[in-house]
């Protein structure tokens, strides 16, 4: 439960069939933890490639106490998903690292469709709500620890 937080989602709009899901439940869960509408902010972005640069912008350009990132990155034919998911974690855990502000990684990396809908369908088993609690889990520890 939050007092008071203010919470930034930024979530791909590329297979925005799977990530609309996964921003439904994750919304769901804050609201359920006592945040208001004016509490949180989504950020669009084209795909799972531009999360860290927005994220860190976020970080650097706004006042938030967590940020959440919901994609989904599906395997096709080529190596670009081995591309794509590599740079989107490589670049979130540097910005996590460098910064004292918590940024919840809910960017899906399956092999197919199926296992993509698997960990968007359910609010138990949604990694959408997932990332909601692990952010509301990590505001709470980095206000206990300073």
């Amino acid at each position: 439960m939050l007092d008071s937080a203010k919470v930034t989602i930024v979530a791909s709009r590329f297979n925005n069939f799977v990530v609309e899901s996964l921003l439904n439940a994750c919304l769901a869960t804050l609201k359920k933890s006592g945040l208001q509408d004016q509490d949180i902010t989504v950020v669009r972005v084209p795909g799972a490639f531009e999360i860290p640069s927005t994220v860190q912008h976020v970080i650097k350009h706004t006042t938030c106490d967590a940020v959440i990132t919901l994609g989904a990155v599906i395997r096709g034919e080529t190596p670009h998903f081995d591309y794509i998911c590599s740079e989107c974690i490589r670049g979130l855990g540097q910005i996590s690292l460098e910064n004292d502000t918590p940024v919840i990684f809910g960017v899906l990396t399956v092999d197919n469709t199926e296992q993509a809908m698997d960990r968007a369908g359910e609010e138990e088993s949604n990694k959408g709500a997932e990332s909601a609690q692990a952010a509301i889990e990590m505001i709470n520890i980095f206000r206990a620890l300073t």
